[in-house]
């Protein structure tokens, strides 16, 4: 008898092995170019879908090497996602090494997740003189909760080409995912209350926080938005041109740049023309993207006691930021502290802080 069940169990054994590797076999393989985008495709593909990311969530999405075992990973995906404008200039390349030329843009396999979003910084001149420009404008889109979610629905709709079969499933995730982000972003009062469709275009051109105030209802803001106004108005330095979306929406004011020009490395003079800035117009916050060199933003600090935000700009760029709604909530989470130790308990300015400190 007990020889009898131990044929039984590994025959089951067998059997769930074999379930396991046919569904391995039979998902839809999706590889994006950043993390951010992988995550998101997880939430929207559930266990239908396997994504992995060619960009680790602390590096530079701007600049890859174009290394063969990235094209390798292309041979075989269903779906490839990619901004789609000209911030991975290294991802066509890996695409055609890959031979896959149905992830090719154009193809049924491409997704460019930036189609949709309204650009903003779109320039009127392209001089390289004026450093690194973005011809069709500023690519940094996931800064932007609104921008994410046209984001997901470019990459549900994809899915849905490849899958047909899952289209159902990729539809009712999405719903989901565009429902918890709007909540998370407005809260539930005014999602139930407005819904997105009047929102999204307020909060996209930065006037949803005085639309509010018009007619007595700030009270009613919640989620994100709502943590984010103790620094709505706030001046702040940033190292690139890679917050705007984020400023935009949560009315930060961004009034300098490390870079003198995007993509430009800072020189002497312009750390000293800033550092004097920022003692002169008492700015209190400077914020840079985690993969940016410390050093100047450091000495800045230094000199000046200014509060220092250094951050991912994707998903996995920390431990523990494992999908979009961590990474936004990091982002807020250190800027209000960052704000906060710069006002004090007792309310001090930057130029009072500077002084207590000896500087």
């Amino acid at each position: 008898m007990a020889t009898h069940l131990s044929k039984n169990a590994v025959v089951m054994l067998w059997i769930g092995l074999l379930a396991a590797s046919a569904t391995a076999e039979a998902a839809v393989k999706v590889v994006a170019t950043q993390e951010t985008y992988a995550s998101i495709a997880r939430e929207i593909g559930g266990d239908r879908i396997v994504a992995e990311a060619i960009v680790e969530g602390a590096a530079d999405v701007h600049f890859v090497k174009p290394k063969p075992s990235y094209a390798v990973m292309l041979q075989d995906a269903d779906l490839f996602i990619s901004t789609g404008l000209d911030l991975e200039l290294w991802a066509p390349v890996l695409v055609n090494k890959s031979g896959n030329r149905a992830i090719a843009d154009g193809g049924a396999g491409y997704v460019a997740a930036a189609h949709g979003v309204e650009l903003m910084e779109k320039p009127t001149s392209l001089d390289r003189s004026a450093g690194d420009v973005h011809i069709f404008g500023n690519p940094h889109i996931q800064t932007s909760p609104v921008n994410m979610s046209v984001v997901a629905a470019n990459i549900a709709t994809g899915l849905c080409k490849v899958d047909p079969q899952g289209c159902a499933v990729y539809r009712a995730n999405l719903a989901a995912f565009q429902d918890r982000l709007a909540r998370r972003l407005y809260g539930d009062v005014l999602v139930e209350l407005l819904g997105t469709a009047t929102l999204d275009p307020l909060a996209r051109s930065g006037r949803l926080v005085s639309f509010l105030e018009e007619r007595g209802r700030l009270a009613d803001l919640g989620g994100w938005l709502a943590e984010g106004l103790p620094f709505r108005g706030r001046p702040v330095i940033c190292y690139h041109r890679d917050w705007t979306y984020f400023a935009s929406l949560f009315g930060l004011i961004v009034v300098d740049y490390v870079e003198p020009k995007p993509g430009i490395p800072p020189t002497a003079r312009h750390v000293a023309e800033l550092i004097e800035r920022i003692e002169r117009e008492d700015i209190g916050v400077l914020v840079s993207a985690n993969y940016f060199e410390r050093s100047k933003p450091q000495l800045i600090a230094d000199r000046t006691g200014i509060a220092p935000v250094v951050v991912p700009m994707s998903v996995g760029g920390e431990p523990g930021v494992e999908t979009y709604f961590d990474l936004v909530d990091l982002w807020i989470a250190r800027l209000r502290e960052a704000f906060a130790r710069v006002d004090g308990e007792g309310g001090l300015t930057v130029a009072q802080l500077r002084g207590a400190d000896g500087r």
